[in-house]
């Protein structure tokens, strides 16, 4: 089936054509850095990485940007209460939202351009508005005329007339019209230099609109395919670079306009004021990167998802299924003397099955239904003792298919031990006990005190730890 997306833009699903065949670009608007990423950042990376990575592995040429929010009032407010400078605040931040995605398994985008780099192109967009009409310079402020260009309202299906009853003008602002919005804002008393910039409207910094509408059509050209992000971005943030970037051009921005649904924390809206916001360090505190990646890609993109443990512990159970089913194909190939990653071709009816469900609009959720099955025929077979070759190619297509959505690409025993760790901790169970209590067991059946070990087997399976013999000795496992 050809791929299909839903276009925010068209508010319909629609067969998606690029406009350079075999080619796709796409812009996703990241993160603005005056904290710790939290988990709704999480879900627009891992929605926007998978999508990536399906979209090469199904063979297309992918031009991939995510830009990073550097100056912006949060930023500065933030880099003030700690008395830093705020080029060193938002440094800080990308470093350590890098570490996270890193955690996540988000791959890094082809470009991650920062707003505070691209000054001269923001301000020759600026100008060009002004010079078309669009904008207009007021006390060493910008904005944009919101009434001079037509089509505004196209993404969000909101009108002029609704928006303007609840528009309003902050202390100090100079707007023709309420609904008009900064590109350019006016240094104020006591903000740093470093984030102050010379312009023909005098001294000042970008608006957070302009700073996209510049970095996406740098790297990606007047018109591209993709533009996407959070829905919570749908206005005012791409509604206003629509409206900035095709006043300017007379062209269309984006084709294809993509935006992931929220996250509810134990079914309340996330938010500061509500106590709720969980950043991703300190999930990674207590559960594995990889089950946070298969907890939010077990909903559709679009969908919103509702954060519980429960629905993380059955991520997580799916993750631990996934690698004890690898490492027991790899021993089994391993005994029949066959190794599973060489020669195998991926088995085309399961690639066929996840492909489909993949072209339909990026569904990740019936994507890991399939891919479960797979597994699920996997462990079948080699409990039937099927030939190596059988088994070679249904092992070599899990692992190839779990790659697509980030999953599953460690080493099965070494990602096996490194979440035994981590659930370890949660469960406030150390790992050095675990290893003493194995140690005496194993001297208990040397000397044939067998009574003596099953008390302990027993006492180890009390606190939620299965022991597991086999040819290689005696593994643990903490039961999820």
């Amino acid at each position: 089936m050809p791929l299909r997306v839903f276009n925010t833009l068209a508010n319909e699903k629609q067969d998606f054509t690029p406009v350079r065949p075999g080619r796709i670009g796409i812009y996703v608007c990241g993160i603005t850095v005056y904290d710790l990423a939290h988990i709704g950042h999480a879900r627009m990376l891992s929605a926007f990485d998978v999508a990536v990575r399906f979209l090469r592995w199904a063979g297309w040429e992918v031009a991939f940007v995510r830009n990073w929010t550097d100056v912006d009032d949060k930023i500065i407010r933030r880099a003030l209460e700690r008395g830093q400078d705020p080029g060193q605040l938002s440094e800080h931040f990308i470093e350590e939202c890098r570490r996270d995605m890193q955690s996540l398994g988000v791959m890094v985008a082809d470009v991650e351009p920062k707003a505070t780099d691209h000054i001269p192109e923001m301000q020759a967009l600026i100008a060009r508005l002004i010079e078309r009409g669009n904008a207009y310079a007021s006390q060493g402020d910008v904005y944009f005329a919101v009434r001079s260009f037509a089509g505004y309202g196209k993404l969000s299906k909101r009108h002029l007339d609704d928006l303007r009853a609840g528009a309003r003008v902050e202390p100090g602002e100079q707007k023709r019209d309420p609904l008009d919005f900064a590109l350019w804002k006016a240094a104020k008393p006591g903000e740093p230099a470093s984030v102050t910039w010379e312009s023909p409207w005098g001294p000042g910094r970008p608006g957070w609109h302009i700073e996209c509408s510049a970095m996406c059509q740098k790297y990606l050209g007047t018109t591209f395919d993709v533009h996407g992000g959070g829905k919570d971005l749908v206005f005012p943030h791409h509604e206003n670079e629509i409206a900035q970037s095709e006043a300017a051009s007379g062209q269309e921005l984006a084709h294809y306009w993509l935006h992931n649904g929220f996250i509810t924390m134990d079914a309340e809206k996330m938010s500061k004021s509500l106590g709720n916001v969980r950043t991703i360090r300190d999930l990674l505190a207590h559960w594995d990167g990889e089950a946070l990646r298969a907890f939010l890609l077990s909903t559709h993109y679009r969908h919103p998802i509702n954060f519980t443990e429960a629905a993380v512990l059955e991520a997580d159970r799916r993750v631990d299924y996934f690698y004890e089913s690898l490492a027991k194909g790899d021993a089994y190939l391993a005994q029949k003397k066959l190794a599973g990653r060489s020669g195998s071709e991926p088995l085309g009816e399961h690639v066929l099955a996840f492909r489909e469900a993949m072209e339909d609009d990026f569904n990740t959720a019936e994507a890991l239904a399939r891919l479960e099955r797979l597994y699920g025929t996997l462990n079948a077979r080699i409990d039937a003792k099927a030939r190596p070759d059988e088994v070679a190619a249904l092992l070599q297509t899990a692992r190839a298919l779990s790659g697509v959505l980030g999953l599953a690409s460690r080493a099965p025993l070494e990602a096996v031990r490194q979440r035994r760790q981590i659930a370890a901790g949660r469960k406030g169970i150390d790992p050095k006990w675990v290893e003493e209590r194995i140690g005496a067991r194993i001297a208990a059946r040397k000397a044939k005190d067998f009574v003596r070990a099953d008390a302990i087997r027993a006492e180890v399976a009390a606190r939620g730890v299965e022991l597991r013999d086999g040819p290689g000795g005696t593994e643990w496992r903490v039961v999820l």
